[in-house]
C-alpha cells in the first residue's frame, strides 16, 4: 500500500557540520504529497537520464582479424538473440544481457594520421577523440584544439542545476610532463572531457581527493589531515544534524539513510586503510601514486565506482566520465592471470596465442563493470534503480592495439537511460559508420535534439532492437 504522510523535504539536502557537507540521498519524503509514483514515475521520470562515460586504452583482442572470427568481442548474431561466448572479452556482462547494448563495427577516424607528421601518434591524440570524436591539433604548445566532448555538451545543458555539473575520474598518473611525443601536447593523452575547443577538465585520481570533493570535508587542508590523524569519520562530524534530520523520516526513509551512511563510513574506511597501508614504508607497486591510491587496479576501481555511485545517488552531479587507462602503459594485472605489460601484450604480432594473451587482460578490466553494475541496480532513486535511469557507455577510440587501428572499434552501452535504450540488442553497423553516429542518436535520447552533427557524424545510428538489423543483413 502507498502511504502518502503529507511530510515533503525539498530534493536536495545538504546535512552540514563541522568541517563536512553531506547530500541526502533520493528519500520518498521528497516527492510531494497527492504524486503517486510507479507507472513511469513522477520522480525519476522527470529527471534527465545520469551519463557516465568510460574509456578503454588500446582497443580489444576482438578487434583484431582472428580475434573477430572467433567472437572475443562482437557477438556473431546481430539483433536480439545474440549470445556472448566464454571466449569473449564480454563475458561477465553476461548476467545483464537484458540491460546491454552493444555496438560493432563504427569507426573513429579521427583518431587517424591524416598527414605524414601524424604516423605514429596514435596513442597520444586518440584519448582526446573518444568523446569530442574530434581531431585534435598536432601541437606541443599551448595552442591545443581539439572539439568539446559528448559528457560537457551534455553537462552544459543538463548539468546546471546540479551541485557538480560533471565529474571526472581516472586511474593512472596523468601527469606525463615530458612523456609525451609525436608532437602531441600531453593535454590531449591527460583528459577525456573538454569543456570547449581549447579546454581540457582536470581527471582525479586520488579516491581521498574525490571523497572529500564530494562531502567537503574540513575546510582546509590542515583540517583534512587533523581529522584523519585523529580517525574521525565525516559522519561524526555531522552525527548530532543527522540524528535530528532522521527524526523527520518515515520508516522506509530511515532505513535507507541508514544505509546510505554505512555506505559512506565503509567507502571512508576503505581509503583510510589504503592510506595506512601506503605510509608504511613498505614497498609499493605503485610508488610514484598518492596514499590514498590502491596499488590493485580493481581495488582502486571499485572505490572510484563506489565515489560515483555515491555522487550519483545523491544529485551532486549526472554526468561522468572515468578514463581507466594511459596509452601506452605498461602496467601489468596480475589478476588478469597474464604477467604480460599491458602495452606490449596489445602488440601481439597477430599471433594467436599472443592475441588469447592480450584478450585475458581485456577480460580482466572489463570485469571490473560488474562492480558499478550491481551497485546501480541496487540503489534505488525514486521508484526504480539508477541503473534503469542511467547510461554507462564504454568504448575505446582504437581497435586493433596492434595495428594502431581506429576502425571497427569496440563500443557497448549500459542502463536503459529512463527509456533511452532498451537493452539485450547488439547493433551491427554498417561498413564505414562512424562511432560519431552512435553518440548523436545517444544525444537526441538524452534530450539535445538541436544537435544535428557532432564529431564527423553523418546521421543517427539506431541504438535499440528496431533498428540493429544492417542493410548486408536484409539481403
Amino acid at each position: 500500500m502507498q502511504v502518502i504522510t503529507g511530510k515533503h523535504i525539498p530534493r536536495r539536502v545538504f546535512i552540514r557540520g563541522l568541517g563536512a557537507t553531506m547530500a541526502v540521498p533520493m528519500l520518498d519524503a521528497m516527492v510531494p504529497a497527492g504524486k503517486l509514483r510507479g507507472m513511469g514515475s513522477a520522480v525519476s521520470g522527470k529527471e534527465a537520464p545520469n551519463l557516465i562515460c568510460i574509456e578503454e586504452v588500446h582497443g580489444l583482442a576482438g578487434c583484431n582479424e582472428w580475434g573477430a572470427e572467433r567472437h572475443l568481442f562482437a557477438p556473431a548474431q546481430a539483433g536480439g538473440n545474440f549470445e556472448i561466448l566464454d571466449e569473449s572479452a564480454l563475458v561477465s556482462l553476461k548476467p545483464y544481457q537484458d540491460h546491454l547494448t552493444i555496438v560493432s563495427n563504427t569507426d573513429v577516424r579521427n583518431a587517424e594520421a591524416f598527414a605524414p607528421p601524424e604516423i605514429g601518434g596514435d596513442h597520444f591524440r586518440s584519448s582526446a577523440v573518444f568523446l569530442t570524436q574530434a581531431k585534435p591539433k598536432q601541437t606541443q604548445g599551448s595552442d591545443i584544439h581539439c572539439g568539446i566532448s559528448l559528457d560537457q555538451v551534455y553537462a552544459q545543458r543538463f548539468g546546471q542545476d546540479t551541485p557538480v555539473p560533471s565529474m571526472q575520474f581516472c586511474i593512472e598518473n596523468l601527469d606525463q610532463a615530458g612523456g609525451c611525443t609525436y608532437n602531441y601536447s600531453c593535454a590531449y593523452t591527460d583528459s577525456l572531457s573538454w569543456g570547449s575547443d581549447t579546454e581540457p577538465l582536470p581527471m582525479i585520481r586520488d579516491p581521498r581527493v574525490a571523497f572529500d570533493m564530494l562531502f567537503g570535508s574540513g575546510g582546509s587542508p590542515v583540517e583534512r589531515a587533523q581529522r584523519r590523524a585523529a580517525r574521525r569519520s565525516i559522519l561524526d562530524w555531522i552525527s548530532d544534524e543527522v540524528k535530528v534530520f532522521q527524526r523527520q523520516l518515515g520508516y522506509a526513509d530511515r532505513l535507507r539513510m541508514e544505509k546510505y551512511l554505512s555506505d559512506i563510513r565503509e567507502l571512508e574506511r576503505r581509503i583510510e586503510m589504503v592510506e595506512v597501508r601506503n605510509t608504511s614504508g613498505d614497498e609499493r607497486a605503485l610508488p610514484e601514486a598518492p596514499a590514498g591510491v590502491p596499488d590493485s587496479f580493481g581495488e582502486h576501481m571499485r572505490m572510484m565506482f563506489d565515489i560515483q555511485v555515491l555522487a550519483l545517488e545523491t544529485g551532486m552531479t549526472r554526468v561522468i566520465s572515468f578514463k581507466t587507462g594511459r596509452d601506452a602503459q605498461n602496467r601489468v594485472f596480475p589478476e588478469s592471470e597474464s604477467d604480460r605489460p599491458f602495452h606490449p601484450a596489445s602488440h601481439h604480432g597477430n599471433r594467436e596465442e599472443a592475441v588469447a594473451e592480450f584478450n585475458k587482460i581485456n577480460q580482466y578490466r572489463v570485469g571490473q563493470l560488474p562492480y558499478l553494475i550491481d551497485k546501480l541496480k541496487g540503489t534505488m532513486h525514486g521508484d526504480t534503480s539508477l541503473l534503469d535511469q542511467s547510461v554507462v557507455m564504454w568504448g575505446s577510440p582504437m581497435a586493433d592495439a596492434n595495428l594502431h587501428n581506429h576502425r571497427r572499434c569496440p563500443l557497448f552501452f549500459l542502463g536503459h537511460g529512463n527509456g533511452i535504450l532498451e537493452g539485450g540488442s547488439h547493433i551491427r553497423a554498417d561498413d564505414g559508420t562512424p562511432m560519431a553516429n552512435a553518440f548523436l542518436t545517444l544525444m537526441h535520447g538524452l534530450g539535445l535534439d538541436d544537435v544535428q552533427q557532432f564529431g564527423d557524424s553523418t546521421g543517427e545510428l539506431a541504438l535499440n532492437a528496431a533498428g540493429a538489423m544492417s542493410a548486408d543483413q536484409l539481403h
